[in-house]
């Protein structure tokens, strides 16, 4: 089951303003596979830097906390760019990494992924991009929670998958020893 406040908190607010997301890492891997618990969201956005002044209009202080808008926009501009959106009455918090033009975000984006979600539809980073990168944070931090939701997502969405687009990429990315140990 979904948490519905990460969804109205933080993904609302990105369709209102029109701008482009993919949901990924944990509430993406229990779509596909498990649920778990979790008290943030991952989303992959395209920002502009004309979008820094909306997002303070989308998440309003106090009741959320954004980096100030100096440090957004280098974000915005930087190879790996991520910061957070924390909504402070519960600390649940948003990791939002900015969305380059390099070759796997673009086909993650055209490999998205409508599900229904209350009355409307929500945009997941397909099960292929959640594997790659969820062995990319195994890597580089070694949690084994990773691996289960990797595990997890083969089990209950493998069927769905483009198994080769999925080799394809774990080798671009370069993680096939992390891949190995999905199997361990």
């Amino acid at each position: 089951m979904l948490e519905p406040d990460l969804i109205e908190l933080f993904v609302r607010p990105l369709e209102q303003l029109k701008i482009r997301y993919l949901i990924s890492g944990s509430v993406a891997a229990m779509i596909y596979g498990e649920p778990r618990l979790t008290n943030d969201i991952d989303m992959i956005v395209f920002l502009r830097h004309e979008d820094v002044a909306r997002l303070r209009e989308a998440y309003p202080s106090p009741k959320f906390y954004l980096p100030p808008d100096t440090v957004i926009a280098a974000e915005i501009a930087r190879e790996r760019g991520q910061f957070n959106i924390i909504y402070g009455e519960s600390n649940l918090k948003a990791d939002i990494y900015a969305a380059r033009q390099d070759e796997f975000h673009m086909w993650a984006f055209r490999h998205a992924r409508q599900y229904p979600f209350d009355t409307t539809n929500i945009v997941l980073a397909p099960p292929e991009y959640v594997i790659v990168r969820k062995l990319e944070y195994f890597r580089e931090g070694g949690s084994e929670k990773h691996l289960r939701d990797i595990r997890a997502v083969l089990e209950v969405s493998g069927h769905t998958m483009d198994h080769a687009a999925l080799h394809e990429w774990i080798v671009r990315q370069g993680v096939q020893a992390e891949w190995q140990k999905v199997a361990d």
